[in-house]
């Protein structure tokens, strides 16, 4: 498929929800100087623009084979995006805070189409598990970057637990609260290895995967329908 100027700037500022979007300063390639952007990440693709009223973009970093790593910089809540090769650049990047750099690294780390490879590969390897009758196994969420021998700290992919509504202990067994003031859905219930049109061993894994995605949908949508009552 060939990209011209013209699609990636429609793609960039399209309504489709983006996977994250905020401002970061980036720093110059042949200066050391940063400069405030405001980033869109849209799959593998990550645009950058002047400011968040602009509708085009100044440039865009494609995710795939890259890493992101945690550096030492002049600015605070810094990472860099690498890409391997001698002559490579290394996309130097700073939040404003904490918490908005765990989130760009989280999602630039599985941004790329090795990260979903992954994902999948181990959706395939439970359902062969459950096909060759040995029951429902227990999720493994993959690494989306190998450790570095080197000391450098590198992002893991999975989820740390989301901090509690306020001080104090948290009963035992409860989950902690996403937001204050907003509950988490519900969980899904569980279910056995049956599919609705037959046997777990004469359906696709992309049946499964459109069966239990329609009931995530309304599990979901459900759950933002009690959140807008009063």
């Amino acid at each position: 498929m060939k990209l011209n100027e013209r699609s990636l700037a429609f793609y960039a500022t399209c309504d489709a929800p983006a996977d994250n979007a905020g401002f970061l300063y980036k720093k110059g390639g042949r200066h050391a100087a940063y400069h405030r952007r405001w980033f869109v990440l849209r799959g593998n693709m990550l645009f950058y623009f002047e400011d968040a009223a602009s509708r085009e973009p100044v440039g865009v970093i494609i995710l795939e084979g890259c890493t992101v790593e945690l550096v030492e910089a002049a600015e605070e809540f810094a990472f860099a995006v690498r890409f391997a090769g001698a002559r490579a650049r290394a996309y130097v990047l700073a939040a404003e805070s904490q918490a908005a750099m765990e989130g760009w690294v989280k999602a630039l780390s599985r941004a790329s189409f090795d990260y979903l490879r992954l994902v999948v590969r181990e959706l395939e390897q439970q359902l062969a598990a459950v096909r060759a009758g040995g029951g429902p196994v227990p999720p493994r969420r993959p690494r989306a970057l190998p450790p570095k021998e080197n000391g450098c700290a590198v992002w893991s992919a999975e989820t740390p637990a989301a901090p509690g509504p306020g001080p104090g202990p948290a009963p035992a067994g409860a989950a902690p609260s996403p937001r204050p003031g907003l509950e988490p859905p519900p969980l899904p219930p569980r279910r056995r290895a049956s599919a609705p049109n037959g046997p777990v061993d004469s359906t696709s894994f992309a049946q499964l995967h459109e069966w239990y995605g329609q009931e995530v949908r309304a599990l979901r949508s459900q759950w933002l329908r009690s959140q807008a009552q009063p």
